[in-house]
């Protein structure tokens, strides 16, 4: 069974910076894609970045490139988001995502393909 646990949320003041973590197992894929998500409230959910696991090609969606970055610890089974310069608007649940093909520059835009989700973990950024 594919499992996916986020962890790293949490309150911080504008400008200020946090990590989080997308824990998975039960994988059995060659390659596959794995991506971050958010969703505040009474919005659409967005594509943060994505990031594929065998070359390691990320993709950033235009609101967060240059402060974000999203990597991948092969060892821990772990993909990462370091998210710096945090601004008010980035407030949201942050959801990483599984699909089980390498989805290019799709990555962000089709979420309706990922197979398995994670529970979220809540970003709050203070101004």
């Amino acid at each position: 069974e594919v499992q996916l646990v986020e962890s790293g949320g949490g309150l911080v003041q504008a400008g200020g910076s946090l990590r989080l973590s997308c824990a998975f197992s039960g994988f059995t894929f060659d390659d596959y894609t794995i991506g971050w998500f958010r969703q505040a409230p009474g919005k659409e959910r967005e594509g943060v970045s994505c990031i594929s696991w065998k070359e390691g090609v990320t993709y950033y969606g235009d609101s967060v490139k240059g402060r974000f970055t999203i990597s991948r610890d092969n060892a821990k089974n772990t993909v990462y988001l370091q998210m710096d310069s945090l601004r008010p608007e980035d407030t949201a649940l942050y959801y990483c995502a599984v699909d089980e093909y390498y989805l290019g520059s799709l990555c962000l835009r089709r979420d309706d393909w990922y197979d398995v989700w994670g529970q979220g973990t809540q970003v709050t950024v203070s101004s």
